[in-house]
């Protein structure tokens, strides 16, 4: 009998099965993980188990004995802990603060210091003595900041440790330190549950691979009797039949935007890149689809280029019609015809308080203004074209725009370059959370974008369908660069052994 059952479990959402009767079980003292692409249930089977969510049906077993996990508190008293990808530390408190946050050991009523600092001394050796217990937190490196929540977890007692895509902010050498300690906790007899896109690491350190699809569990294999390309074909549900070879554009076009060696420093952790080398072409109409998975830096890139780096560019060159440019902010980008739609519409792209019409002029203003005054009457002409040519609804320019639908609001976002009318559109998951109506409008409108006015479209996404539905050529990201550069016929389970670094698993 398996030291963790986990017997049928299923979980609903509002119109979603995300988990349908799944059956999971891991050993004492192995590193198993949990893999799958993008929905696939990994981190919703992982959520039931850490107490996140309460309403599902199945069963739970430890050591053969029923047990409720209902919250994360029950998951704790059951001896589960959790490191999530975002860590849950508070930056202002020390290390001790933090590893025993709820759990402070008292002398008279009183918070006991000198007994914390001296317990959480003792689960830091066993990780990295070279962490100060009275350290605050926003003073270590992320690397650090990750032990920290593996010594919580640790001074939980802990007998079963998920984590979920665990080395996404890690550099090389953090990650090497962090098979380590996992190593380790194997060996103490802690069971390590590893949820992560990257197989190489999956080859590298776990025992077994349990692999889901849409919800379902699709098997579970040891690592030590299968491949890369066999996990690949469990994830997508086909045998990779064939090799196929990188592929440079055909296309006689002229380059608009050229992109080369662009590295991308992560400015809390120094020693990260967040873009790694990344070198890329994009033609005049051309779509060029970017596909990653977690982490892979597809954001990353389009911020970098449109003027706004979630970091510290160190290095590269970017071309806009074989000119050098350098974009300080994104206003530079705008001004010389580089748009960006975001991927979060609400928080970074519209102002909710404005009306569509505004939102849509916004970025145009300064085509509408003569002696620093808007001309109303040229503004209103180019915000009603712009709803006629997508189709806007209802034709209302005067709402809310946080009163539209979410198709709506992405067309607003996509009618704002219209008035610009860019040289390169930069879009981020331009379809994220909008009905399969208003997606096939907005494909057909990006492609008469592209092949019929001549603009150079760089997208981002992390669904496969919509990088099929779209790109006239593919690049995969994986760990900030970019891995391939691939036709549009490229088989599915092929572009995902580029994205999840199977292909360096094969390799090495």
């Amino acid at each position: 009998m398996a030291f963790l059952e986990m017997r049928q479990i299923t979980k609903r959402f509002p119109g979603v099965l995300a988990l349908d009767r799944v059956d999971f079980s891991a050993e004492r003292g192995e590193v198993h993980a949990i893999v799958g692409q993008n929905g696939a249930g990994k981190s919703t089977l992982m959520k039931i188990l850490g107490g996140a969510y309460s309403d599902y049906e199945g069963e739970i077993l430890l050591d053969g004995k029923p047990v409720s996990i209902r919250s994360p508190k029950e998951a704790l008293k059951a001896g589960i802990a959790v490191i999530y990808q975002e860590l849950a530390l508070v930056p202002d408190m020390t290390v001790a603060e933090n590893i025993f946050l709820g759990r402070e050991p008292t002398k008279w009523g009183l918070v006991d210091f000198r007994r914390m600092r001296e317990e959480a001394a003792k689960v830091l050796a066993a990780l990295d003595k070279t962490i100060d217990p009275e350290a605050k937190v926003r003073e270590l490196p992320v690397g650090k900041q990750q032990l920290v929540e593996i010594a919580k977890a640790l001074s939980q007692n802990a007998r079963i440790l998920i984590m979920d895509e665990p080395t996404s902010a890690l550099t090389e050498a953090e990650t090497q330190k962090l098979y380590e300690i996992i190593r380790r906790l194997r060996e103490g007899g802690t069971t390590v549950l590893y949820v992560s896109h990257r197989l190489r690491e999956v080859f590298a350190i776990c025992d077994r691979i349990t692999v889901l699809r849409d919800g379902r569990k699709v098997g579970t294999v040891r690592v030590a009797e299968t491949n890369p390309k066999a996990v690949v074909a469990m994830m997508v549900g086909r045998e990779i039949e064939e090799e196929v070879t990188e592929l440079a554009s055909t296309s006689t076009a002229p380059p608009v935007l050229e992109v080369k060696g662009l590295t991308l420093v992560d400015a809390a952790n120094p020693q990260k890149r967040l873009l790694n080398g990344v070198t890329l072409t994009v033609r005049k109409g051309e779509i060029v689809g970017i596909f990653g998975l977690l982490g892979a830096g597809r954001s990353e890139l389009l911020l970098t280029l449109f003027g706004a780096p979630p970091g510290i560019v160190v290095s590269g060159e970017v071309r806009l019609d074989g000119q050098p440019i350098r974009f300080r902010s994104p206003m530079d980008a705008i001004k010389a015809g580089v748009g960006l739609v975001t991927e979060d519409r609400k928080t970074t792209g519209l102002i909710l308080t404005m009306t569509a019409g505004h939102n849509i002029s916004l970025a145009a203003l300064p085509l509408f203004s003569r002696f620093q005054w808007v001309q109303r009457r040229q503004e209103e002409r180019a915000i009603w074209d712009a709803y006629e040519r997508l189709n806007i609804q209802p034709p209302m320019p005067s709402m809310p725009v946080v009163n539209l639908s979410g198709g709506n609001q992405q067309k607003v976002l996509l009618s704002r370059w219209l008035l610009v009318k860019p040289r390169v559109l930069l879009l981020d998951e331009p379809t994220r959370g909008v009905d399969v109506g208003a997606r096939a409008e907005l494909y057909r409108f990006i492609r008469h974008l592209a092949h019929e006015e001549g603009i150079a479209v760089l997208f981002a996404s992390s669904e496969l369908p919509e990088v099929f539905a779209l790109a006239d050529r593919i690049l995969v990201m994986h760990q900030g660069s970019i891995v391939a550069d691939l036709p549009p016929n490229t088989p599915e389970e092929q572009i995902l052994l580029y994205a999840t670094g199977g292909h360096l698993a094969v390799a090495s």
